[in-house]
């Protein structure tokens, strides 16, 4: 299987956007799809504190899987059940779940509300996905693990360590699951795992789960597990604020992985099941923005054109220039040369600019400028006096580079909204515009 991740702790698209990405997703390669939906799922009762003010309706998830089954994507839903729950534990209601008080990271594992409210979830998150046979439980960068009080006296009494510890609650979320809902099969990351030994695995786990696996296969393979996933990343791995998506590192990635998948079937009985093209929106639920899904498409174009040609071949190439609408790639630039027909390309091309232009235009006018500098500087702006001859002589190029820029700003702007939701645009403007385009703003007002 190749899952595409989408990561809606941030940038979560409009469904009508997804209408879009979904054929091209499954003419690309991909035939699956793993959902993070965090604050974005229409929680109901208790749980309604979770929602964003954006969340998805019940009919959005519906209809999510309706396009999904139409392109034959099988669709995965991920819901973090340990670590990365800051948007459960940030709420006051859900403080004291804290595994240390003052970071809303991680559960404290050892309190009975936390298995209460994860049963919770997982059944209202479950009950909207019946027609998926996985969940994905998440599992990954439990941070302060063992350091609150009750993991610390847990630990005293039990001569455990954190590993056991974390076993013990993993596997009480797979007994639920594995009681609950017959036949649902569970993923999960494996960063935690690597720490742990063969025997406490074989012990907690395997009968249960499958790793997203990174390179302690031949552990797997002893521990008694039958099937592995990889997790790679197509986008958001490269900087919690990196906006625009390097190419040639991400295509490095796989084909490291495909090297990996070669050598696998040495670890027999250990199977490789799929493989998880992750794409990150934020870093954690309080980071900045990463890469916007549209910027990133030609990356995912040639990360999943990699793995089905078995390498990034002439044909691959071709593909995806064609299904993409470009006329090239520059790899190591990172740029694509043509209009692109690509769902949010107009995003693309514009970003691009923002990027590479904004800053450097504004920042060129307003530092290399002489009689800016010389008789228009932040003195006179304060005291509001000038020669006025002299303030001709810039004044023209400044409202020009101004007007040029406002107007650029409200096309992007108009993009943006067909396919986010207003707290996305305005994230992405205020992080990525406005600290530029309002030191413009100030000049141009304290010239007029």
């Amino acid at each position: 299987m190749r899952l595409v991740h989408l990561d809606l702790k941030g940038a979560a698209p409009r469904v009508s956007y997804l209408e879009q990405v979904f054929p091209f997703l499954s003419q690309l390669g991909a035939n699956g799809i793993l959902i993070e939906y965090e604050d974005m799922f229409p929680f109901k009762g208790e749980l309604e504190i979770l929602r964003s003010p954006y969340a998805y309706s019940e009919e959005d998830i519906e209809r999510i899987q309706q396009l999904a089954e139409q392109h034959k994507l099988e669709v995965i839903p991920l819901v973090q059940t340990f670590g990365h729950v800051e948007f459960i534990l940030k709420h006051e209601k859900y403080q004291h779940l804290r595994e240390v008080e003052r970071f809303p990271n991680s559960f404290n594992p050892h309190v009975p509300n936390t298995l209460a409210l994860l049963k919770s979830i997982l059944a209202q998150v479950i009950e909207k996905h019946r027609r998926s046979s996985w969940i994905h439980i998440g599992a990954d960068e439990v941070f302060h693990l063992g350091e609150g009080m009750d993991s610390k006296n847990w630990m005293s009494r039990n001569k455990g360590d954190a590993g056991t510890m974390y076993l013990k609650h993993i596997k009480e979320v797979l007994d639920f699951l594995a009681a609950q809902y017959w036949g649902l099969r569970a993923l999960m990351w494996d960063d935690m795992l690597r720490k742990i030994s063969v025997g406490a695995l074989r012990v907690a786990l395997v009968a249960h789960t499958c790793p997203t696996a990174g390179p302690f296969l031949t552990k797997y393979a002893e521990s008694g597990f039958q099937s592995v996933w990889f997790a790679s990343a197509f986008k958001g791995t490269t900087g919690p604020a990196q906006t625009w998506t390097p190419l040639s590192y991400h295509l490095k990635n796989h084909l490291s992985w495909l090297k990996v998948m070669q050598a696998l079937p040495q670890l027999a009985p250990l199977r490789f099941q799929g493989i998880v093209l992750t794409g990150w929106q934020r870093y954690d639920h309080y980071s900045v923005l990463c890469e916007l899904l549209p910027v990133s498409i030609p990356s995912l174009a040639i990360c999943l054109q990699t793995l089905v040609n078995g390498g990034f071949t002439e044909e691959a190439k071709r593909k995806v220039l064609d299904i993409l609408g470009l006329e090239s790639v520059q790899l190591e630039q990172s740029t694509c040369e043509g209009r692109g027909a690509f769902p949010g390309v107009d995003i693309y091309h514009m970003v691009e600019q923002v990027n590479g232009h904004l800053k450097e235009s504004i920042l060129k006018t307003l530092e290399e400028e002489s009689a800016i500098k010389g008789w228009f500087s932040p003195y006179h702006r304060k005291r509001q006096f000038g020669n006025p001859r002299n303030m001709e002589s810039f004044g023209s190029k400044v409202l020009k580079l101004h007007e040029d820029w406002e107007s650029f700003v409200r096309d992007l702007r108009a993009q943006l909204e067909r396919v986010y939701f207003p707290d996305t645009v305005e994230e992405w403007m205020e992080e990525n515009v406005n600290p530029y385009l309002d030191q413009l703003r100030d000049l141009v007002r304290d010239y007029r």
